[in-house]
């Protein structure tokens, strides 16, 4: 540990060529000897460790120059007729002598010798973070202009400090001090009135024997540049920058000074123990010092938070010495530092973790954070965000969820104002992580995940932890017993397969209705825009949970939006959504505001009555038989006319709901709709199908065809026929009919001849004395009149009862047509 340097201030120590001490500069060296400060004694000679401690110093405030000069262009005039005057401050700051014990240290890092013509932003920061590179003197080209600085001492090589974190991304954007101010530059380069080295000049008074006192404004003036013209006044706005910046200078130039006495201290004692101490604190000193006086640039910010994820991997026992620092460079820069984040660290370890608290944990910067994280969530695979550094590289949204369950994980006392504000849209998010995760694995994803899991313990699947990451979002909104509920119905099993997930979301839109409402329909309100775009990928899942919360939503609001999306569901081919459309339909028929909206769908749902699903059949009719209860709405006479069409089959289906359903909306229709003659022929084939099922042994069944046989002799104006439904007496249902309609009485029989084959005995019984009446008022020619006698002859191997009524029927029929006559039995 001895050997260890501090890495952080490597931006501070810099090999220059050596040059001779007694050498003028190339250029200037009258400006350069004006201040040179004196010589030491010259019987004392200085050691060789001296004299690399003096270029250490040195080049630190070379650079520091250099980089601040980067800084002032922020404020900037152009003053038309301003001389530059020749500068006669010193390019070079002097320390002070210091103990003569060796601060040397072997080095096992790469060094590189610069040009004095050396561009700075040609400088890589990967190059530098990995060995420590050598800064440019104080010479730098300048529109052909060539200064030379002072000669530098030759500086030992130095090991670095392995879990230090590096600055080295300051170099990008640093400019020399001679160039900020040089006359061939633009003015604007700097604050007029501010002097190349005034803030230094200040320090080394403070170091100097014979030094005037520290705040001596005739010192300061004698390195002023010429004002302005006098007829031009400097802005506030002007003014205020340049103590920003003057006071700024000070603060790093005394900070440089201090480290450089404290660590020569550390290594002239071998205090190695307190050096590492010594080391971090003053990284995360200057880290401080860089972002609280805003001292760097936009295309810095994800290089300065490398350093801080760096310093706190490297530091435990301190994780918050940086909270504040951290906390002020996301306020400015909140997308830079989320996104830089979650690319160094994917896997969130314990120093990602820490920073993730701390942004979550401050107001000023949990708002944009966690949005910045939600948008990232949004974007399967991943996705292309650029940073101030113009790195492009994708940001994959699994990164997203690890970062988003650690979230949870640390607040599990508490969850975030964001996070429960934005709880629908994350927990549909993960939802649909959970499905695309367990349907389609790219090669990058899962290349990213095998990655993540090398660093951390985490699931083998990406789909496992999203529905981990699931149940901790619902934990922190929900009571536990709602996740019980669903794992003791193998939800969370059923969401990990793609042929069951959409089930899954159902259980789960369900089980949260009965805990909170309120929840189901923000999630419902977040979850109509996917569907309404048509998003192909997770659509059933989606119409799935929108299906199950339907009921909590306000029709007016949402009604337009949610049909729109059914309608277009009510014509696929998949069977599934079909069903789901139609179970959303239902519900939405129960609205009286939707009544008319739905009725624009009938020629579909027209359609779907001929489906061979029951089920989809049975929620037609339901939905339809909503609308038509509520009696705000008129069914015109064709729609009616295809209605009762589709609806006679089905009165003798062998499905009972069916049957049920399909004679309450024949009433509904009858009621609905203005009495038209092109219906009645409709109606009347319609009775005897009602006066069988009147008999079924299934109540509602038999209940339904009473009724429905009342609104047909309510729509005809029969009433007889109206009053055998009113006192319940069916047995003189068939005389009444057969009496009040003979020219239909081949058309009734044909309807009753199929009930000779129902399972029901009562049916089969009824039809054969339904046939034997109809076969009085019927003429001998008659070809119904054949097919009565051939269809009782065939009754033989029925049970004795059905049997003996059967032949007993046939030959009362013979009888009656010799004689003549026929007896009322």
């Amino acid at each position: 540990m001895a050997g260890r340097r501090f890495s952080l201030l490597r931006l501070f120590r810099r090999k220059k060529e050596e040059e001779s001490p007694g050498a003028a500069p190339a250029q200037q060296p009258e400006e350069v000897q004006q201040v040179q400060p004196p010589q030491e004694d010259a019987g004392q000679e200085r050691t060789e460790e001296q004299l690399r401690a003096r270029g250490r110093f040195h080049r630190a405030a070379q650079t520091f120059m250099k980089f601040m000069g980067s800084r002032r262009r922020k404020s900037r005039v152009t003053p038309a007729d301003v001389q530059a005057q020749p500068d006669t401050i010193p390019t070079q700051l002097t320390k002070p002598d210091v103990s003569t014990a060796s601060t040397a240290v072997p080095a096992q890092c790469d060094t590189t010798t610069s040009d004095h013509t050396t561009h700075w932003d040609t400088t890589s920061i990967d190059d530098v973070s990995h060995c420590d590179s050598v800064l440019p003197g104080l010479t730098e080209e300048a529109d052909g202009t060539t200064t030379e600085g002072v000669a530098s001492t030759e500086a030992a090589p130095v090991q670095r400090l392995a879990d230090t974190p590096s600055l080295d991304f300051l170099e990008e954007r640093a400019v020399s001090a001679e160039v900020s101010i040089t006359p061939d530059r633009d003015m604007q380069q700097r604050p007029p009135t501010v002097p190349k080295l005034a803030w230094v000049k200040e320090e080394e008074k403070e170091e100097s024997p014979g030094a005037a006192p520290t705040q001596q404004p005739e010192e300061v003036q004698q390195v002023q540049p010429p004002l302005e013209d006098a007829g031009q006044e400097r802005t506030e706005e002007q003014l205020r920058a340049r103590g920003r910046f003057r006071r700024a200078a000070q603060l790093v130039c005394r900070f440089i000074r201090c480290i450089w006495h404290e660590e020569a201290t550390f290594m002239a004692t071998g205090d190695t123990a307190n050096l590492d101490l010594f080391n971090a604190q003053t990284s995360a000193a200057l880290l401080d010092l860089l972002v609280q006086n805003g001292v760097y640039k936009a295309k810095q910010v994800p290089a300065i938070v490398r350093c801080i994820h760096q310093w706190l991997t490297s530091n435990v026992s301190d994780e918050h010495r940086l909270d504040k620092t951290l906390v002020l460079l996301t306020e400015a820069h909140p997308t830079d530092v989320a996104v830089t984040l979650l690319r160094s660290a994917p896997a969130c370890d314990r120093a990602a973790r820490t920073m993730w608290k701390t942004l979550i944990s401050s107001r000023r910067t949990k708002e944009p954070v966690l949005q910045i994280l939600f948008h990232v969530l949004e974007y399967w695979p991943a996705h292309r965000r650029r940073t101030s550094d113009g790195d492009e590289r994708d940001v994959f949204a699994l990164a997203a969820t690890v970062a988003l369950w650690e979230i949870l994980q640390l607040s599990h006392s508490w969850c975030p104002g964001g996070v429960k504000d934005n709880s629908p849209r994350l927990l549909l998010t993960l939802l649909f992580q959970v499905f695309i995760s367990t349907e389609e694995m790219s090669e990058e994803v899962e290349t990213f995940w095998r990655r993540c899991r090398e660093q951390r313990s985490l699931p083998p699947n990406p789909n496992r932890f999203a529905v981990q990451t699931v149940k901790a979002l619902l934990r922190q909104l929900l009571d536990e017993d709602v996740l019980m509920a669903i794992g003791r119905k193998c939800g969370w099993d059923m969401l990990l397969k793609a042929d069951t997930h959409h089930y899954a979301v159902g259980l789960l839109a369900r089980e949260l209705c009965r805990f909170s409402r309120s929840f189901c329909r923000s999630i419902a309100v977040s979850l109509l825009p996917r569907l309404s775009r048509g998003e192909p990928l997770w659509e059933l899942p989606a119409l799935a949970f929108l299906v199950e919360v339907l009921h909590c939503l306000n029709p007016r609001q949402c009604g337009p939006s949610v049909l729109q999306i059914i309608s277009r569901h009510l014509r696929r081919q998949c069977p599934e959504r079909r069903r789901l459309a139609l179970r959303g339909l239902v519900v939405l028929s129960k609205a009286p505001a939707m009544a008319k909206s739905i009725r624009s769908l009938s020629e579909s749902l027209l359609e779907l009555l001929q489906d061979a699903d029951s089920d989809v059949v049975e929620m037609t009719l339901s939905a339809f038989i909503n609308v038509l209860h509520l009696k705000v709405i008129e069914i015109s006479t064709p729609t009616a006319l295809k209605f009762l069409e589709a609806l006679r089959p089905l009165f003798d289906n062998e499905h009972s709901q069916l049957q049920q359903l399909s004679m309450l909306l024949f009433r509904e229709l009858m009621e609905a709709t203005e009495r038209s003659k092109s219906l009645k022929p409709h109606v009347y084939l319609s009775l005897v199908p009602f006066y069988f099922n009147w008999h079924n042994e299934n109540q509602r069944v038999a209940e339904a065809s009473r009724r429905a046989l009342f609104g047909a002799a309510k729509f005809l104006k029969w009433r007889d026929l109206e009053n055998l439904v009113t006192m319940e007496q069916p047995w003189r249902f068939p005389e009444c009919l057969l009496e009040k309609d003979r020219s239909r009485v081949g058309q009734y029989v044909r309807q009753a001849l199929p009930f000779l084959e129902s399972p029901e005995e009562p049916l089969r019984k009824l039809a054969i004395k339904f046939l034997g009446i109809a076969a009085r008022s019927m003429k001998q020619e008659q070809p119904e009149l054949q097919l009565i006698c051939q269809a009782l002859q065939g009754i033989t191997d029925d049970s004795p009862a059905v049997s003996d009524l059967a032949l007993q029927t046939l030959h009362i029929i013979r009888a009656v047509r010799r004689t003549s006559f026929f007896p009322f039995w």
